[in-house]
């Protein structure tokens, strides 16, 4: 089949519903642009931040896009690229979406609070303590599998003859690995970060101290990530995926301490110019692949070799996609840092719905990409080679460089170099709003433990930003991307899961309509348990043996189960909730209806 027609019917079912489901979700909800937002109403020049709808797009996408919808269709192809194609366009329009747009809307309803803090309000002391645990747990595990991700694209390296890399070309640096000639891919992207870190905080005060022009910010924008990539080419830096992942840590320590528009907005704003520029590459270089007549390599569908390699097509298909579809963390970053920059409740649909509907757009490109330019015996031998070291962010880019090589003439290596590029800033961009985000709760969890006794050091943002960094370093440590996937979908999926829980009870206490997120939210709740109830009992040594867990995988199982522990908690407590708001709903009901008064 020619790639043009998935490609094409997918974007044009995402456009449709972003034209529509969203407005009918606002009036369902009461947006109401007269009311002030808490970005004006409890503005301070550090979190709450009133700013411009494109900047806090810009900010919120680039934290939300991550490395998740390039990554997850790109290892759900083990089974084959329709049904994959189905859960993107289907999850993102009536989950992804919803989730982002309703979890953004009652934050901002409530002083801007973060989801965990809303929990309290709606599911009270016992259900706040169980959420707020669980999101620690699976903001570690997330940032654990976006560090080693950024580790492995900085890093990546392939073979010079399949790169096409003429002996004695200067493209790119080469070194030999069991005697083959390798061409270094992920230097020139590490150079690219450090030179647009460096940059941010003087955008930063353009923004937000001088107020310079929109126009004039884009062009500046534009030209710092032109000549982070010029720099990287002329000065590519080169060290071990081990030595970056200590490096990465102090980098996240250290730039979560400063205020967000210093250094996380700026260069969210910055990062989004490769983002955007990565997206067009990626949507005309398939339109044009798709008009020289060129197929997907990727079968319709392998439902039984995915089973192989990596699980049952329901449940694993829908967690392996992750946040192309629905993500929980995006209810982290629109309720923690996003919705206090929004400067009008009609932006709940611009930014929360429709940033959502663009991850949609992105996880299709790279599905479609890969499965087109990436024949199928390179896929399996870098997605799922023998030593079960998977790179999936590698697969992706060289299937980059293979498909601007055949429409536009471009160097395999350069090709891939841009995939990378592309994949690298996503990563960071996520890894500094998850420590910062992992940090404010740490603050919360102790606050709440130890109520208004003193807590000393663990009020110091300092400790929980050590201890963030610290289980983050442990867990990465302690797993790869492949045997942490799957965990780190179904964790991830259960927070939206458990948020839109949340949300469903705030608008039952208010008398509102709620059946938008009580599906979605029931649905992924048994589809993430039942996730993770298999991976356990997966990794649990046979009968007879001396130890209880396989070798290896002890942490990613006491986190699966500690998770599943968790979010039992939460849900008992929301049902609870729930059926206290119901039954209060229908005896308010009753008594109506039995008043001859009225």
């Amino acid at each position: 089949m020619n790639v043009l027609i998935p490609l094409l019917a997918g974007l044009g079912l995402l456009f449709v519903a972003a034209k529509t489901y969203p407005f009918y979700l606002s009036r369902k909800l009461g947006v109401d642009d007269h009311n002030v937002t808490p970005a004006y109403r409890m503005q301070d020049g550090r979190d709450y931040v009133p700013t411009r709808t494109h900047v806090v797009f810009a900010h919120h996408f680039s934290v939300i896009a991550g490395a998740g919808p390039i990554v997850g269709p790109t290892l759900a192809l083990a089974y084959g690229w329709a049904p994959a194609w189905l859960w993107i366009v289907v999850g993102c329009v009536l989950f992804g979406a919803v989730h982002d747009m309703t979890s953004m809307f009652v934050s901002m309803r409530e002083e801007g609070r973060s989801i965990a803090d809303m929990a309290r309000r709606s599911l009270g002391g016992w259900g706040y303590m169980f959420f707020l645990a669980f999101l620690i747990m699976i903001l570690t595990l997330i940032n654990a599998i976006f560090l080693n991700l950024s580790c492995k694209a900085l890093t990546a390296a392939y073979p010079a003859s399949l790169l096409k890399l003429e002996e004695g070309s200067h493209i790119l640096t080469t070194f030999v690995k069991d005697g083959v000639l390798m061409g270094r891919i992920g230097g020139i992207a590490t150079t690219s970060v450090f030179v647009i870190t460096a940059f941010a905080p003087l955008i930063g005060w353009l923004v937000h101290k001088r107020h310079w022009p929109t126009g004039l910010l884009y062009v500046i924008a534009t030209v710092t990530c032109v000549t982070s990539i010029l720099v990287g080419f002329k000065f590519p830096i080169l060290l071990t995926e081990g030595t970056w992942r200590y490096v990465m840590s102090i980098y996240v320590f250290i730039a979560c301490w400063f205020p967000v528009w210093l250094i996380l907005q700026p260069r969210d704003f910055v990062n989004v110019q490769l983002l955007y520029g990565g997206l067009l590459l990626m949507f005309v270089g398939v339109i044009l692949y798709g008009c020289q007549g060129n197929t997907l390599h990727a079968a319709f569908a392998l439902v039984g070799e995915g089973q192989t390699l990596t699980g049952p097509i329901w449940p694993f298909l829908f967690i392996t996609v992750a946040c192309g579809a629905i993500s929980g963390f995006h209810s982290l970053a629109a309720t923690g840092t996003t919705v206090k920059q929004i400067g009008r409740e009609s932006e709940v649909r611009r930014v929360g719905y429709n940033a959502m509907i663009l991850e949609g757009v992105l996880a299709l490109l790279a599905l479609l990409l890969t499965a087109s330019a990436l024949p199928r015996v390179e896929y399996m031998n870098i997605v799922f080679p023998a030593n079960h070291d998977g790179n999936p962010i590698l697969a992706f880019s060289i299937a980059m460089g293979y498909m601007l090589n055949n429409v536009a003439a471009i160097p395999v290596a350069l090709g891939s170099v841009l995939g990378i590029l592309v994949l690298e800033g996503f990563v960071v961009t996520t890894l500094d709003t998850s420590i910062r985000l992992c940090r404010y709760m740490f603050e919360e969890f102790w606050v709440f433990l130890f109520q208004d006794r003193r807590i000393g050091l663990l009020k110091n943002p300092f400790v929980n930003t050590a201890l963030a960094v610290a289980l983050m370093l442990f867990f990465a440590l302690n797993s790869t991307i492949m045997s942490a996937w799957k965990i780190f979908g179904a964790g991830n999926q259960l927070i939206a899961a458990l948020a839109m829980t949340v949300v469903t009870v705030w608008l039952l206490q208010r008398g509102r309509s709620f059946w938008f997120t009580i599906i979605p939210a029931l649905l992924m709740t048994i589809t993430t348990f039942a996730t993770l109830i298999t991976s356990i009992k997966k990794n649990l040594a046979p009968v007879g043996s001396e130890q209880l867990i396989v070798p290896g995988q002890g942490p990613l199982t006491a986190a699966s189960a500690l998770l599943l522990v968790l979010a039992v908690g939460v849900i008992f407590v929301s049902a609870k909730r729930f059926g206290e708001g119901y039954l209060a709903q229908r005896l308010a009901a009753s008594s109506v209806q039995g008043d001859p008064g009225l």
